[in-house]
């Protein structure tokens, strides 16, 4: 599973805050996924992140 992050992205920093592990904003000011995370809770909380955009701009392939 490999998250991304796509063009819709506001950088409204909320992933990065749900799950700072895995998703980092750029100087651009848009997020972009840092580390993929394995099984476990990184996954959990990356789809948490997921789940929570306000723009669906992370997606899981």
């Amino acid at each position: 599973m490999k998250f991304t992050v796509n063009d819709r992205c506001i950088g409204c920093a909320l992933c990065t805050s749900i799950n700072a592990e895995v998703f980092e904003m750029s100087g651009e000011g848009v997020a972009f996924v840092k580390k993929q995370p394995d099984e476990g809770v990184l996954t959990a909380k990356a789809t948490e992140a997921m789940e929570a955009c306000p723009v669906d701009a992370i997606e899981k392939h």
